[in-house]
């Protein structure tokens, strides 16, 4: 099973990065079936490359102070796309997948706990903590054990 992990936000925003840097971590394992894109934000363009999956793990940051563990949730496509440069929102992704290509893979969203989100590159021990945990539960998810 081909599996597409996206994680996304800004890692000059301190703990807004957390999603990209569990992307990039991802990647590092260099597993055959998985493919990792880090990146600041959810664009169009993925769209195509949702279609090349069989299925898709978003990986985000949660507003400061909002969780205190990492949340994972079974994604549906939105019932209208539209994505706009302010804003990622993985299920309107998934509904201009089904939208452009007929179909969109099926999905789960990661949310992780934060702290702070100013100008810094380095992340809260709360993200720190949720990072770690994120990829214990990406490792479940890739071994079938659901959310």
């Amino acid at each position: 099973m081909q599996t597409l992990v996206i994680g996304y936000g800004n890692t000059l925003r301190g703990d807004d990065g957390v999603g990209y840097l569990a992307a990039e971590q991802v990647a590092d394992w260099n597993l055959l079936d998985v493919t990792a894109i880090a990146c600041h934000q959810l664009t169009p363009e993925l769209a195509a490359a949702l279609t090349e999956c069989d299925r898709v793990i978003f990986i985000d940051a949660t507003l400061p102070g909002t969780e205190t563990a990492v949340q994972v949730r079974s994604l549906q496509p939105a019932t209208v796309a539209s994505l706009d440069a302010h804003r990622s929102d993985p299920a309107e992704l998934l509904q201009l997948t089904a939208q452009l290509y007929g179909s969109s893979p099926p999905a789960f969203h990661l949310l992780l706990p934060t702290a702070e989100m100013g100008f810094t590159e380095d992340l809260s021990a709360i993200a720190q903590t949720g990072l770690e945990a994120a990829l214990q539960k990406v490792r479940a998810l890739l071994k079938g054990e659901g959310a």
